[in-house]
């Protein structure tokens, strides 16, 4: 027969089986599309050579009219700031107690013992001590006066464990006999909030109204991750911290010094603090600044005057006031609910307005500038959402992951065909859907959700969307938080507690990263006779590798039916060879009705574009 070329169709697809897909992509990991034809994604780097304490869920840039590049960072235990790759902690303070002999230590232990009345701190919190003195021996005043992690004994005590400068463990000896001397000012820092899915059963773990007044639950029930929501005000930056479902607003200024240095040392303060605040919500849900005519909303909200916490109710400061949240006929301030649904999950801003999530609706939230200020219209009534990250926009859209499917809205919402919905929905963790986290990588014109799944109490798989080209692909990868900004040169993102930037090099920072793509089964020839395959063209480009001799490895896998598996005998016929870029043709015998063809690679320095291959051969019977 003469030359097959084979050309599949871009995307991966598994919702059909593999044979129906004849001419198409199967299954792949860290590989992309352009073009309509397979690619290699690029690498990552680990952004500067902090480690971040405890799950990032949050990452927001912005950069200030003093053209500082921050980058802010919110996990369950802290609050940071980056800017040159350089690590700042402003997490706020809870409480400032000063007290007397407080240090207990052990000699040959690094645990060392604080008394503390009423410190109020659980396991888990953060303290920094100041105006310590040495123990007398190993543990100096230096090893103490630092930022520590707090195991909680009981309300009066609670223990560290002991650390230098360089973040080395340190063992008190028989010399450590002093308790830290007088005046030692303790800093607790607000209290950290659930990294990871957690279970409970028992008194409030049950939905609302499911039972009596106070009733348990009588499944397990997941406790809300703490989440963090970002937005700047100017150069400044507002925040607040999500745990079951609420929380706090905080402020931290950026001031008016050219030089960030001091000020970027400085800690986040409650909004309620500030001067001229005015019924600032005790807890929200998520706020976000409405840019354009500078109001900060706040969704999910304790009502004017005070009271309980309403999942449904919107608040908004006065125009140019952020911790302004009284209405008078004289300001801009007031609120408005949502209708429908039994919480506001999230809030996106796009150009035009803010869609606003509920967890069965979608509303569209414009400023209209006259006495009512807001308007709110819903747009659609029957919707799920997976998380409150599960949204990005590119391109005018926004794309989010439901319960058991994806959605787009371009005006008005509409379900996102997906050739890999089952594949995705069968294997998620759905006990760990707060997980979800979607961004987008622009230049490639993608959106990627990073999801848990079935087994896996970590976001350590990935899938993505090419709106460009309509098509999907997935993977695996271990990421928690992502930001694509054009405010600084990569897509940046956290994993394993540091922050790393994307599409960067060819490498998985500094490790071969593994990539792979296989197609479905295809007919050679017409598929009615056996064909006897004697040769292989390869078409495959190596621009852009940085290894000395860059090389992917070919896989082809013969079999006569769709339903049979490969049996001993019919493994021998797999053949596996190596192509480089001097690679003319591969001779191999495979007699076979069907075939499977994979591409993949695990080199360091290696990165691969897949053309058309073509095949040889000819026909050989019917049996």
């Amino acid at each position: 027969m003469a030359l097959q070329k084979l050309q599949f169709k871009a995307g991966i697809n598994q919702d059909v089986t593999n044979y129906s897909n004849e001419g198409g992509w199967f299954e792949c990991d860290k590989v992309r599309f352009l073009n309509g034809y397979p690619e290699k994604i690029k690498g990552w780097e680990q952004n500067g050579t902090y480690t971040l304490d405890g799950t990032c869920r949050a990452l927001f840039g912005w950069v200030t009219s003093f053209t500082d590049n921050f980058l802010a960072i919110g996990t369950n235990s802290k609050v940071y700031i980056d800017v040159g790759e350089n690590l700042n902690d402003i997490t706020p303070i809870r409480a400032t107690s000063e007290a007397n002999n407080i240090f207990a230590a052990t000699d040959g232990s690094s645990t060392i013992v604080v008394t503390s009345s009423s410190h109020g701190a659980v396991t888990g919190d953060f303290v920094t001590f100041s105006g310590a003195v040495s123990l007398g021996g190993n543990i100096t005043a230096a090893a103490l006066n630092q930022n520590y992690e707090i195991t909680k004994i009981d309300s009066n005590s609670y223990s560290i464990s002991a650390r230098d400068t360089d973040n080395n463990t340190v063992t008190a000896n028989s010399s450590d006999s002093g308790n830290g001397g007088t005046s030692t000012v303790q800093t607790f820092e607000i209290t950290a909030g659930n990294g990871t899915v957690e279970y409970g059963y028992g008194w409030g773990t049950s939905t609302w109204g499911r039972l009596t007044w106070g009733s348990g639950s009588l499944q397990p029930v997941i406790l809300p991750l703490t989440v963090w929501f970002f937005d700047n005000f100017d150069n400044d930056l507002i925040m607040n911290v999500n745990t079951d479902g609420k929380g706090a607003i905080y402020y931290w200024a950026r001031g008016s010094v050219v030089d960030p240095t001091n000020v970027i040392s400085t800690r986040a303060v409650l909004l309620s603090s500030r001067s001229n605040a005015s019924d600032v919500p005790a807890e929200v849900g998520q706020i976000m600044v409405s840019q354009v005519d500078r109001h900060l909303l706040a969704f999910g909200a304790t009502p004017f005057g005070g009271g309980t916490f309403d999942p449904l109710l919107i608040r908004f400061s006065n125009q140019d006031e952020p911790e302004n949240f009284t209405p008078s006929t004289l300001n801009s301030a007031g609120f408005i609910k949502v209708s429908s649904g039994s919480r506001i999950v999230t809030a996106f801003r796009t150009r035009q307005e803010i869609l606003i999530f509920t967890d069965m609706s979608v509303h569209s939230l414009q400023f209209l500038g006259t006495t009512d200020v807001f308007g709110l219209q819903e747009l659609e009534a029957n919707i799920s959402i997976a998380s409150p990250r599960c949204v990005a926009g590119a391109s005018n859209i926004l794309f989010w992951m439901g319960a058991d499917k994806f959605y787009m809205y371009n005006g008005k919402v509409d379900t996102l065909p997906c050739t890999l919905r089952d594949f995705v929905f069968n294997n998620i963790n759905f006990d760990a859907l707060a997980y979800v986290y979607a961004g987008t990588v622009e230049a490639q014109s993608e959106v990627w959700w990073f999801y848990p799944s079935k087994n896996s109490l970590t976001n350590d798989s990935y899938i993505v969307y090419n709106y460009k080209e309509g098509v999907w692909f997935y993977g695996s990868l271990n990421r928690s938080a992502w930001l694509d900004s054009n405010l600084r040169q990569f897509p940046q993102a956290v994993g394993d507690n540091f922050v790393y930037n994307h599409e960067v090099g060819n490498d998985a920072d500094g490790s071969a990263m593994s990539a792979f793509i296989t197609s479905s089964d295809f007919d050679i020839g017409d598929g009615d006779k056996f064909t006897l395959v004697n040769r292989i063209i390869p078409d495959v480009s190596f621009t852009g590798s940085n290894a000395s001799e860059p090389t992917v490895k070919m896989t082809v896998k013969p079999r006569n039916f769709p339903g049979s598996t490969y049996s001993v005998e019919q493994d021998k016929n797999v053949i596996e060879t190596d192509i480089n870029v001097y690679t003319e043709q591969v001779f191999l015998r495979a007699r076979a009705r069907q075939m499977g063809f994979k591409i993949s690679s695990d080199t360091l320095g290696t990165t691969w574009k897949l053309g058309s291959p073509r095949l040889d051969g000819r026909p050989d019977g019917r049996r």
